[in-house]
């Protein structure tokens, strides 16, 4: 029997009267593209703030590649193989994409001087490469502060993807990128992370988005998870189309 790769075991949270997360119980296989969607307090961002170690729950266990990692720290959890990028990138933003890319690799658990990395070659290369994987060469000499909001958020995920995680998280990948560069950037993403051995978990608003890129998805509403399939199954779903997506909602009022 495979072990799932990441696997969160009756988690419960409570935050006062609020259930942030309601007897959650998740496997997710190696190599899956996993979408969670949920309006705004939902249980989303609690359920990844548990899994990377930034919030710790009431009870019950994460557990990574069969390993109970619940009582770990981000840090601690981050070494294990789970990296993460934000709904806000979080960028030096006076230094160069390269830059960026040349420190995530610094930490990343590697031994050398804090003063060698940008005189490195090979880690001179490594960062072109990563550059080169997610369309951003271009940007390379450019301060983060100059580069819009889709070339931000691609850097972003370049740098969690660095340390070659077994699990990456994105949360919100196409938030604050305009309607005409959402797919392109998600393109080049799945494209970049086809070529690691990652499971994918993302936080969408954008059905859209799933639809098309989630191989599964769960769907939260007030800490619980009230549906887990396919992306059409799940869209079909009568309380989906209530909580979620408002579609009972508007064939009612129509």
């Amino acid at each position: 029997m495979n072990v799932p790769i990441l696997e969160a075991r009756k988690i419960e949270k409570r935050f006062g009267a609020v259930r942030a997360a309601d007897d959650v119980n998740i496997a997710v296989p190696k190599g899956q593209n996993l979408a969670l969607i949920g309006a705004n307090g939902a249980g989303k961002t609690t359920f990844m703030n548990i899994v990377t170690g930034y919030m710790k729950p009431d009870s019950g266990a994460v557990l990574l590649d069969g390993i109970d990692v619940t009582r770990l720290n981000p840090r601690q959890i981050t070494r294990k193989g789970v990296s993460r990028s934000f709904q806000i990138p979080q960028l030096y933003e006076p230094m160069s994409a390269r830059d960026n890319l040349l420190v995530a690799i610094g930490a990343s658990g590697r031994k050398f001087g804090w003063l060698r990395p940008a005189r490195d070659p090979a880690l001179i290369d490594e960062a072109d490469g990563v550059l080169a994987r997610f369309e951003l060469s271009a940007y390379a000499d450019r301060p983060v502060s100059e580069l819009p909001g889709g070339v931000r958020k691609l850097l972003d995920i370049a740098m969690a993807l660095v340390r070659k995680p077994k699990v990456l998280l994105l949360d919100e990948p196409t938030s604050g990128v305009s309607v005409d560069e959402k797919f392109p950037l998600m393109d080049t993403v799945m494209a970049a992370l086809s070529t690691e051995e990652v499971t994918v978990i993302f936080v969408e608003h954008d059905m859209d988005i799933v639809t098309r890129y989630a191989s599964r998805v769960l769907a939260f509403y007030q800490g619980r998870v009230i549906a887990d399939d396919d992306p059409s199954e799940v869209m079909r779903n009568e309380e989906v189309q209530r909580y979620v997506t408002g579609t009972l909602k508007k064939e009612a009022v129509s």
